[in-house]
């Protein structure tokens, strides 16, 4: 209905950079490729540029009489010389070639400019390997991941990694014969997992909803429906702290950040208990919740009335023994007062048939035998709801309908939750879970008020220096102050001579004296 302008591309970068042969002089000798232009060399009446497409990046050649064969020149002399940016599209029709240093390159025989940025890119400079002025503030890489995705050529390889890797996890369960499914994000009782819900309300309905904390209970209904066996890739909504803990697929050795894991069988096992014992030379087993408060006072660690016996296990473990974990390594047999969902142990009813794989002092995998007796699972709701009462806000709730579910019968099942973030940071060697996703959540942007021109000139520079700047992205003095001097005095001066500017050229004093 309304089209569009397109620009269809021929070839991609890598296409030419990969199979370009000086023995075959009509390989690519017709290329079209479109791109952001990335950085240029202006030579008078020829220049270089590099284009950065999806793939990666091409030096082009371009010379002012290829592209502009007739006499109006205005395309290469206005256009490109002084109208482009680094950071605008443009798209290219010409030939490849090596040059006399030996780089591949695009002969630029046709020129359309695609679109503009207007607001400049992060330049990262290198010299003798050593590269400056990069973008790696984590705080504006996140909040910016548009820009970081441009600039930084290996975080768009993590996410296509990522894809890559759920990718063979779906293929796997789906040649496992499972059946992949959607269960609801709103729900009416959360449930599966303890931990504290977002809380939203139904407008319609007039009712108090909440963000999944699981999907387990709805999976477990479609087992007791005939199913037999599902999967999901599930995203859940746990009102908790923000976790900033931490191609390889083929290897059984993976480094992330300073250790290094392996990956080859069979992995320690270890029951929960023995690594409470192991770690901190105590035998909790039998204690009731009184000794299990002792045991933490004397650790060391806090704890706070609304905990129960559970809970207090499971801060013991976590303060002293998961972090421990760098190896691959099955933490089983849980007590059951920690696993609400999971069927009792078939030798000590007072555990439960769980475990968790543990991988670099993180959980990656949580399985277990499910329960299926809707009179136990009944009873260890009603344990949970009296925990609740006592202030325990991450406690479960009574989903009556989940247990009606039950009553109809449950065949035997297992089930495990897999950390897809935390797999991808092991195999990426990520150590931070923000690198990991696309958009991470981040505090609320501080609103800056922008700098006016006359907030510049307060600063002792002239009308025209403090124009320039606003009209190239300086919106603050701070922005302008984190700037090096010499790089600054060396980008305006650049900006002067580009727009043709009838002022002295700026001396480093002159900008050093801006800074103070």
């Amino acid at each position: 209905m309304y089209p569009q302008a397109a620009f269809p591309v021929s070839v991609f970068t890598t296409d030419i950079l990969n199979q370009f042969d000086d023995n075959n002089p009509d390989q690519f000798q017709e290329v079209t490729l479109a791109g952001r232009i990335m950085s240029r060399r202006i030579m008078g009446a020829a220049s270089f540029c590099e284009l950065q497409d999806s793939k990666g990046r091409i030096q082009l050649y371009i010379k002012r009489d290829e592209i502009c064969p007739e006499e109006d020149k205005t395309l290469y002399n206005t256009v490109f010389k002084r109208l482009l940016d680094i950071g605008d599209f443009i798209g290219v029709k010409g030939f490849a070639f090596r040059t006399q240093m030996g780089e591949i390159s695009v002969h630029v025989k046709e020129m359309t400019v695609l679109s503009k940025s207007l607001r400049p890119l992060p330049i990262v400079k290198e010299k003798d390997g050593v590269k400056y002025d990069e973008f790696n503030d984590p705080e504006l890489r996140y909040r910016m991941r548009y820009v970081d995705l441009v600039v930084n050529d290996k975080v768009k390889d993590i996410f296509i990694t990522r894809t890559r890797i759920i990718d063979s996890i779906r293929r796997f369960f789906n040649e496992s014969g499972y059946l992949e499914v959607e269960t609801p994000v709103l729900q009416a009782i959360p449930g599966g997992a303890t931990a504290r819900p977002f809380i939203t309300h139904h407008n319609a309905l007039d009712i108090p909803m909440y963000l999944r904390i699981a999907d387990e209970l709805y999976l477990k209904r479609l087992i007791v429906g005939g199913f037999e066996g599902v999967y999901e890739f599930s995203r859940n909504f746990r009102n908790e702290g923000m976790d900033r803990t931490t191609e390889v697929l083929g290897t059984d050795t993976v480094k992330v950040g300073d250790n290094e894991i392996c990956f080859k069988r069979p992995f320690k096992r270890i029951t929960m208990i023995d690594s409470i014992k192991e770690k901190t030379g105590i035998d909790i087993t039998g204690m009731d919740e009184a000794q299990l408060r002792d045991v933490c006072k004397q650790l060391g660690i806090e704890v706070d009335e609304t905990m129960g016996k559970g809970k207090l296990i499971d801060e013991i473990f976590g303060e002293k023994c998961e972090g421990t974990y760098i190896q691959p390594t099955f933490i089983t047999d849980y007590p059951v007062e920690m696993s609400p969902l999971c069927k009792r142990h078939r030798n000590n009813p007072e555990l439960t048939e769980r475990f968790e794989l543990m991988v670099n002092g993180k959980e990656l995998a949580n399985a277990y035998t499910e329960l299926n007796d809707p009179i136990d699972q009944r009873a260890r709701f009603e344990e949970q709801m009296k925990l609740s009462e006592r202030g325990d806000d991450e406690a479960m709730f009574i989903d009556q309908d989940f247990l009606r579910a039950l009553e109809y019968g449950m065949p035997p099942t297992s089930g495990m939750g897999i950390g897809i973030d935390r797999f991808v940071m092991l195999l990426t060697g990520q150590t931070t879970i923000q690198e990991v996703l696309l958009f991470p959540m981040m505090r609320p942007e501080k609103v800056v008020k922008n700098a006016t021109k006359e907030d510049f000139m307060a600063l002792g520079m002239a009308e025209t220096w403090a124009t320039l700047l606003l009209t190239n992205g300086y919106n603050t003095i701070e922005q302008l102050k984190a700037e090096k001097p010499s790089a600054l005095r060396e980008k305006l001066n650049g900006l002067r001579k580009k727009n043709k500017l009838d002022i002295p050229a700026l001396q480093l004093e002159d900008v050093e004296a801006w800074m103070k």
